[in-house]
């Protein structure tokens, strides 16, 4: 694989990518599409993921098959159908229905910062994962997610905390996913060294 770029993302093959944007070192795995979305610094998602309406901060580890800010049918109606909304599909004198688009693209999930979604997890409209948090595989997510709080089941409960007491928001406090590419390089021996306690004894001073 191509080395990452700070300059632009790398998007492997097959993807559908609109009206998004990416920081940098980012990448797009094989057949994701991502609509309306936003993805911070790092951030990454594997194969076939299915990104919609979301804003992603850094850092992020996405597993294959993964659906955040999965859409939703107009259920209180006569049908739930595409023919309400993509109207012009399926006749020539009839227009989208832009009304319905925009509602859905309002409907914004927020996923943190060093987060970690796993294998084929959903995560509904309008939920935000905070910082640190993880979602186990095959998770589906309705509700919040503490921060540092690993989640999983359906639907998602907590399961444990990633970190123990105050550990959690000492590390937001750090906002080591702030640092520059340089001081990021510098610290990774510490990063791949040091457990969570020892790496913010080390750097809360710095």
């Amino acid at each position: 694989m191509p080395r990452l770029r700070s300059d632009q993302p790398f998007v492997h093959p097959d993807c559908s990518i609109t009206n998004s944007a990416f920081g940098a070192f980012v990448e797009i795995g094989a057949g994701t599409r991502v609509a309306n979305s936003e993805f911070g610094d790092y951030s990454y998602c594997d194969r076939t993921c299915d990104i919609a309406n979301a804003r992603i901060g850094k850092f992020a580890n996405i597993a294959s098959f993964s659906r955040i800010g999965a859409t939703d049918h107009p259920m209180e109606k006569a049908s739930l159908h595409h023919f309400l909304y993509r109207s012009a599909d399926y006749w020539d004198d009839a227009e989208d229905d832009a009304e319905w688009f925009k509602h859905r693209a309002s409907r914004v999930t927020v996923i943190g910062h060093d987060t970690w979604i796993g294998h084929a997890a959903i995560i509904k409209p309008e939920v935000t994962i905070s910082h640190g948090a993880v979602i186990a595989s095959g998770a589906i997510v309705t509700k919040d997610v503490a921060p540092y709080t690993i989640v999983g089941g359906v639907t998602a409960e907590p399961i444990r905390d990633r970190y123990s007491p105050g550990v959690a928001e000492r590390m937001i406090e750090l906002a080591w996913w702030d640092w520059d590419n340089d001081r990021l390089r510098a610290a990774l021996p510490d990063f791949r060294a040091l457990n969570a306690e020892a790496f913010l004894e080390k750097y809360e001073t710095a």
